[in-house]
């Protein structure tokens, strides 16, 4: 497995399991399936209420605590100091561990400074390895990296073959900040699973089109956590590390760039709405 270092020398698989849209039902189950195939870094989020199914998983594994990585995240209905002081130990509790090894803010919306705040404190007393940010654009990443004491180790942002984010990870990387994608296949959108260019690339190396979009931000140096409820493709996805795409490969992949999102802009009005309906 890859791993990364992170800002603060931490280091940190660059590839995980993500368990967004796993239901608190299922969440431990499908969390101790990607265990046994050899996943050691777990996203979850305060937002997908499912941290008590990644906590239970770890627990009953087996797996020394420290070869796993756990990743959660601070919803906005808990942003501003004193609240994420608060949410911060109850993802503790969920978790069943002393510490979580990097904890972000989820959304750039409602006191995010207040709500930083509290992860750096939290950071100082050992309870989190390393912080950052989730859905930050360049310019509301400029801004907290700037005026916050510690520079977000990673930035957890919308980043797949039609959304490439090439701009956006140079902008960060000069802050020693690591662009870790969501969603990398798109969630299915714009008809990803059978694209004919990534299927192309992936005949010549016997992978399937998940495969060669996986591999390509492997190469690209960002972090992943593709998510699926079956075992089977959990191994599939993780069985990236026997091949290397080209130059040219890249390249062409690069043709598939939209610069668009293909679920949402956090800069348009609507959105923000949406997020203050969410509180």
């Amino acid at each position: 497995m890859n791993k990364v270092t992170l800002n603060n020398g931490v280091e940190m698989p660059q590839m995980g399991y993500g368990v967004y849209q796993v239901s608190p039902a299922e969440c431990e189950r499908c969390v101790s399936d990607a265990l046994k195939v050899g996943y050691r870094m777990i996203d979850t989020a305060q937002a997908y209420h499912n941290e008590e199914g990644v906590g239970n998983a770890v627990q009953k594994s087996g797996i020394n605590r420290k070869e796993i990585f756990l990743v959660s995240k601070v919803w906005i209905s808990n942003y501003g100091y004193e609240k994420a002081k608060v949410s911060i130990d109850e993802s503790l509790r969920k978790l069943q561990t002393d510490y979580i090894d990097l904890m972000l803010l989820h959304q750039p919306f409602c006191d995010r400074y207040g709500a930083y705040r509290a992860l750096e404190e939290a950071y100082k007393e050992g309870k989190l390895r390393a912080i950052g940010v989730s859905n930050f654009y360049p310019d509301h990443f400029i801004d907290i990296a700037s005026n916050m004491e510690i520079v977000p180790a990673v930035n957890q942002v919308e980043t797949h073959v039609f959304d490439q984010q090439i701009e956006a990870q140079k902008i960060i990387e000069e802050f020693g900040t690591h662009t870790m994608s969501w969603a990398p296949f798109a969630e299915g959108r714009n008809n990803f699973f059978t694209n004919p260019l990534l299927a192309g690339i992936g005949h010549k190396y016997g992978k399937s089109v998940a495969q060669v979009a996986l591999r390509w931000l492997i190469q690209r140096g960002v972090i992943i956590i593709p998510k699926s409820t079956h075992i089977e493709r959990m191994q599939q996805n993780i069985d990236i590390f026997d091949f290397e795409l080209t130059a040219e490969d890249m390249a062409s992949i690069a043709t598939l760039d939209t610069g668009k999102s293909l679920f949402f802009d956090h800069h348009d009005a609507e959105t923000a709405q949406m997020f203050m309906d969410w509180r």
